[in-house]
């Protein structure tokens, strides 16, 4: 397997990941193509749109496509495994990113957020700002091992501050801006007084914010991720923050990992990436025309 990285004409590599329209993703992705490029090689990227039956597909089709090496993000941690398998076989090396798989063993190497203190630091920033405490919504995505951490992060920090804070309502957004927004308005119809909504990603939180903005009323509203549309709302809606993650920094980090293996250093299993949280006060420090 090592006297891959001698190929005279380049490898093919493949991506996949579980949104490919996921701002998100789309400035990881081309972190990771960057790298690919500048060792020779061709990124060939599948995008199966959240369905995990897709995803197994689309790896079966990277596979016969003749690829040497492949970048993981799975729709569903458990439901990826038949397509981890057929890589297995097929003896293709696998690197994980941004969100784990149901049986790590499968991976080289693993690059990801810390996703627990990603939603950590945004329930302490509630229970800072909300001490008197009140009904909240979090809108999850229990298929995404990293919104499943987030989530766990966001209510062990308002559990732990002492404030009384009452879940109301949570419900699979799916991390997706359109099925949160549907979500959000029938939470919100129930629940008008909620003091705020913890979203699972920014597209989540963006989501929650049009329900939120169309219902007349104003909890805060907090998302993960730190993209750029998400960084342009602080300073001027209830949008309050966001857990910051640096996609560039765990695609560059993952395909330069992958790189240096197969040059046959010796690497890192898991290799965690710094998440802190951007609000109004420092949202200046980060910039709000791209990714950090």
């Amino acid at each position: 397997m090592m006297a891959m990285s001698a190929s005279a004409e380049g490898k093919l590599v493949g991506y996949t990941c579980m949104d490919g329209t996921n701002p998100f993703f789309v400035a990881l992705q081309g972190a990771i193509e960057e790298v690919v490029e500048a060792n020779g090689d061709e990124l060939v990227a599948m995008d199966p749109a959240n369905d995990s039956n897709k995803q197994i597909d689309q790896i079966e089709d990277l596979i016969s496509r003749g690829i040497e090496m492949m970048f993981v993000n799975p729709v569903d941690a458990d439901g990826i495994i038949p397509g981890l398998d057929m890589l297995k076989d097929a003896e293709i090396p696998m690197f994980g990113f941004d969100t784990q798989v149901g049986d790590m063993s499968y991976l080289v190497s693993y690059a990801g957020s810390d996703n627990y203190n990603a939603g950590y630091v945004c329930g302490e920033d509630l229970a800072k700002k909300v001490p008197e405490g009140g009904d909240i919504l979090v809108l999850d995505s229990p298929t995404m091992q990293s919104v499943t951490d987030r989530t766990n992060g966001f209510l062990d920090a308002i559990k732990e501050s002492g404030v009384e804070f009452n879940v109301v309502g949570q419900q699979d957004a799916q991390g997706n801006q359109q099925v949160a927004n549907e979500k959000a308005t029938d939470l919100l119809t129930a629940n008008p007084d909620v003091v705020a909504i913890f979203g699972g990603n920014d597209p989540t939180a963006l989501g929650a914010y049009a329900a939120a903005d169309a219902a007349g009323v104003s909890p805060l509203i907090y998302g993960v991720d730190g993209s750029p549309d998400v960084k342009a709302l602080l300073k001027d809606t209830m949008i309050e923050g966001t857990g910051a993650q640096s996609p560039i920094t765990i695609g560059k980090t993952i395909a330069e990992t992958a790189y240096k293996w197969l040059d046959g250093e010796e690497v890192e299993e898991f290799i965690p990436i710094e998440t802190f949280l951007v609000t109004a006060d420092n949202v200046d420090d980060y910039g709000t025309d791209g990714w950090q």
